[in-house]
């Protein structure tokens, strides 16, 4: 976990001294919602130079000639944020980048809010807009071909490591939460090697133990503390349009992604309608078929492109619909027509654990959060058309968000009339 005030401190430092091999810093220039400068192949081609490195800090707000502490103006943070995270998946593959939002004085000591990036060095092989780089001093430069081809050659057999088993630099083992880690232990054999077993810890190249993108995600309290972005945002709204004057409940749920998938259906759950309707006997008529739903959070958050920074689990509920929106495309050669007819997994060893070792809730009826027979999908599609007559809609957008639209339960429904109203 990053001690803040020692970021600051370090920050102020270097900033004195200027750029060098593992810091950069950039000015921004803002005009509405859009940043018109640096432009964004350039800042792109920084961060996969860092990448291909061994690393590095990325500021913002920082000019990189005269040093000056310009700022960035609290209005424009998102914007600059969602920025990075396009830019990071403009990198092939994808950088993981972790960002912080510290404030420091410029020099008239008046505080200035930064946006502080870090990139690890990758496992991978790079490459940016305008082509594969490398950072040589306090500079990016394009990579010569014999150093190109030693890199692939050196990094050529971690490729095979999946993303969800990179290990994230700052995550040291005192981040593990004792009670969460138990479910993993059995027998004798020493702790640490039943979790590098399971790909939840890993050695660095300093021969360190650092928990994995899935160790973070399984054992610590608070993943979001290491990926940002790692959590399932909840809003129910009173009618059908998303407008915060109509907002009736909202929750951020974090914790483990088991825990947060538990959340989310309970939110589901505390907020959607039950129908009441007596034909000759009392008939219970739920918005949503929960088992639907429940499949549909598992899926989400267990298949999720955690690589993306920025941008989190959206499940949105209205009066007519839930929608739930997941980071990331369909991955390999999935597409939103052939969904349901193919199982690929993108987070291979994080699905894997959920599917041994955790619980399903009752509500899903079975035994494990995920069985590995490539039922999800049509589950959702299936149980959800036969309560609500219309078909699930799944709805890809850029290769960067999977949106999957649930309809409540159809107003006429075997002869009986049907209103449902949250709120």
């Amino acid at each position: 976990m990053i001690n803040t005030t020692e970021l600051v401190r370090e920050l102020i430092y270097q900033i004195r001294l200027g750029e060098d091999s593992s810091y950069e810093f950039k000015s921004l220039v803002i005009k509405g919602k859009k940043v018109e400068s640096p432009q964004r192949d350039s800042i792109a081609d920084e961060l996969a130079a860092f990448a291909n490195s061994s690393g590095g800090i990325l500021v913002l707000g920082v000019n990189d000639k005269t040093r000056a502490v310009e700022g960035i103006a609290q209005e424009h943070l998102d914007t600059v944020e969602q920025w990075l995270t396009n830019l990071a998946q403009a990198v092939n593959p994808p950088v993981l980048i972790e960002t912080r939002l510290v404030e420091i004085p410029d020099h008239q000591g008046n505080p200035k809010p930064l946006v502080w990036v870090k990139i690890p060095k990758s496992l991978f092989v790079h490459r940016s807009p305008n082509g594969y780089y490398h950072r040589v001093g306090s500079t990016k430069r394009e990579m010569p071909p014999e150093l190109l081809a030693r890199m692939f050659q050196q990094r050529s057999m971690v490729r095979l490591i999946r993303f969800d088993e990179q290990i994230v630099p700052n995550a040291a083992l005192d981040a593990i939460d004792h009670a969460l880690k138990i479910r993993f232990l059995r027998g004798d054999l020493p702790e640490r090697m039943q979790l590098k077993k399971l790909y939840l810890v890993a050695d660095n190249e300093e021969q360190q133990a650092r928990l994995t993108v899935t160790g973070v995600l399984l054992l610590t309290a608070r993943p979001t503390d290491f990926l940002s972005s790692a959590y399932v945002q909840c809003v129910a709204y009173s009618g059908t349009d998303r407008n915060a004057e109509y907002q009736l409940d909202a929750q951020d749920c974090d914790g483990p992604v088991d825990s947060q998938i538990q959340q989310a259906f309970n939110f589901v759950k505390r907020n959607m309608k039950v129908e009441a309707v007596k034909r000759p006997g009392r008939i219970d008529i739920p918005q949503f078929d929960l088992g639907a739903v429940y499949e549909a959070i598992v899926n989400a958050v267990a298949h999720r492109d955690y690589a993306m920074h920025g941008s989190r689990i959206r499940l949105h509920l209205f009066s007519d619909r839930l929608e739930l929106s997941t980071p990331g495309g369909l991955p390999n050669s999935l597409t939103v027509d052939s969904i349901d007819a193919n199982s690929i997994t993108r987070n291979e060893t994080l699905v894997n654990l959920l599917s041994r070792y955790f619980p399903a809730d009752p509500a899903s009826k079975r035994q494990n959060m995920i069985e590995r027979r490539g039922e999800g999908v049509p589950t959702i599609l299936a149980a959800s058309e036969r309560l609500s007559t219309r078909r699930p809609l799944y709805e890809q957008t850029d290769n960067t968000e999977l949106k999957l639209t649930i309809y409540a339960a159809s107003r006429e429904m075997n002869g009986l009339v049907v209103q449902f109203d949250v709120g």
